[in-house]
């Protein structure tokens, strides 16, 4: 009976679920088609709201195509209508045209007329020019003979004659007129005139700039010469350009000049032909980069000397630009005399003199070695050089009277220490020992005497005097050979003579001195 139960039970049980699912599929289909139908209406909806939009939107485009081509249209019909005014104005202007054609036709066939007419005219007035012309002539002849018969002179005669004494009236006339010239600018220039001379004196030296402005350098043939030149010359200006010297290849055999007043440019232009010679490739890019490569040797160089030259001397502290400044007296001269060994030089007589009387030798050591160091300045302010060395070692920590001691030694400055007399005397001792600066003082005399030699080349010149170091040439003339109209013309030719052929520094004055001597004997 309990399993009867049990088994009513279950079946119970099973029958309550299968009505349960059953409900709830029912209840889920149902709900399911709600669903269903629902979307089903929301999709109509959509569609029929797309269908509008799709119907507004090609009415839009069909709208908007139409107005687009009846804009093209509205163009088109512009641009015809403008091409036919084109049209009809080209055409009024090739009438116009044609009816200046006709014009100018009709023109030119009146000037033709009209030249023709002017021709024949021509024709008959040069036949009677000619006829004049003739008549002229035999006037003329007759005039000349009879002219020629009353003065005893051929026309060729006096034509000369005449030439001859006016040019020398309009040579006398324009010595005394430049003379007259020269003696305003004098008056107007001579402020200006002092500081360059001052200025070319104490900085180069004309001397020092003729004899030191060129390097030679020697080739083993003449065939490197144009190798170095390059095709159409761009080995020889790249050379030039890279360096900043004027290369000079000329006849001269076996030889070429670097020539620049820089000795460190020139020093860098030899290195560098030398490597380019030795490697045998010569082009732009190649001379660029081996005057690169140079460049930067020299400098090394420079700064290598300047270091070696302060430590031999026993002179520390300074700064390396005063270093660098050091080195590059090696590649300067002055006077004939090669700057760095006349500054160490300086600098040793400047320390056994401070010695001497009890000052203290490296100081003096130090002013001595630096008293010229104005003379090699990276670039060319307009100051003397003791100045500017001056300037120089003030702005690198220097103390005041080694400043002093610089500035004093050509009396720029008054001397505030003993240490400028003793660098103004030592300097003074190097340059003027025995062979310092021999080649100089010989080119100095040689100088004078060209000058004396010059002069005495003119007719009339009797004695000549070239005083004040060459500044002055006193030229005496014969009083009975020279009037005093042409001691102006003399004095103006030897001065231009001297201009074009002597090289001078400043300017050399020219004293034409004329005068009659009366001696008689009382007896």
């Amino acid at each position: 009976m309990d399993s009867i139960e049990v088994m009513i039970l279950s079946v119970s049980v099973i029958v309550a679920l299968v009505v349960g699912i059953f409900v709830t599929l029912t209840v889920t289909r149902r709900n399911a088609k709600s669903q269903a139908n629902t979307i089903l209406e929301k999709a109509k909806l959509e569609a029929e709201v797309l269908k509008n939009n799709e119907v507004i939107k090609g009415k839009e485009e069909g709208l908007s195509i139409k107005s687009e081509a009846e804009k093209q249209a509205n163009q088109r019909l512009s641009k015809v209508q403008a091409e036919e005014a084109k049209l009809k104005q080209h055409e009024l202007q090739v009438k116009q045209q044609q009816a200046d054609v006709q014009r100018k036709k009709a023109e030119n066939e009146r000037l033709q007329a009209e030249n023709e007419k002017f021709k024949a005219s021509l024709d008959n007035k040069s036949e009677l020019l000619e006829d004049r012309k003739k008549e002229l002539d035999r006037m003329e002849m007759s005039v000349r003979s009879t002219l020629e018969r009353v003065s005893g002179l051929s026309a060729e005669e006096a034509k000369e004659k005449l030439v001859e004494s006016l040019k020398d009236e309009a040579k006398t006339a324009a010595a005394s007129y430049i003379n007259d010239i020269m003696d305003d600018a004098k008056m107007t220039a001579n402020k200006e005139a002092k500081r360059i001379i001052v200025e070319t004196i104490q900085r180069v030296a004309t001397e020092t700039a003729i004899e030191n402005a060129v390097t030679v350098f020697h080739i083993d043939n003449d065939d490197i010469k144009g190798r170095i030149i390059g095709r159409e010359g761009r080995n020889i200006r790249a050379l030039e350009a890279a360096t900043g010297v004027e290369i000079i290849v000329d006849d001269t055999p076996e030889a070429i000049v670097l020539s620049g007043f820089d000795p460190v440019r020139r020093e860098i232009a030899r290195l560098a032909l030398h490597q380019l010679v030795a490697d045998g490739r010569i082009h732009p890019a190649r001379i660029e980069e081996v005057v690169t490569k140079v460049r930067k040797q020299v400098e090394e160089e420079i700064i290598e000397t300047g270091k070696r030259t302060s430590i031999d001397l026993g002179i520390h502290g300074l700064h390396p630009e005063m270093i660098r400044l050091i080195g590059k007296m090696k590649y300067r001269s002055s006077y004939g005399q090669n700057l760095l060994q006349h500054s160490r030089e300086t600098a040793n007589l400047c320390a056994i003199m401070a010695s001497e009387l009890g000052l203290n030798p490296k100081k003096a050591r130090r002013a001595g070695l630096l008293h010229d160091i104005g003379k090699v300045p990276d670039d060319e302010p307009e100051l003397p050089h003791a100045l500017l060395g001056s300037k120089l070692a003030e702005k690198y920590k220097e103390k005041p009277d080694i400043c002093n001691a610089i500035a004093a030694h050509h009396d720029e400055e008054e001397a505030q220490s003993m240490y400028a007399p003793i660098v103004q005397v030592c300097d003074a001792i190097s340059g003027a020992r025995p062979g310092a600066r021999r080649e100089v003082v010989e080119a100095y005399i040689k100088r004078l005497n060209d000058l004396e030699r010059l002069a005495l080349s003119y007719p009339g010149v009797v004695k000549t005097y070239a005083i004040q170091a060459g500044r002055e040439l006193r030229v005496i003339v014969g009083a009975d050979k020279i009037s005093d109209a042409e001691t102006e013309k003399l004095s103006t030719e030897i001065a231009q003579k001297i201009q074009d052929e002597l090289t001078y520094p400043g300017q050399v004055r020219i004293t034409v001195i004329r005068e009659t001597r009366a001696v008689s004997y009382a007896k």
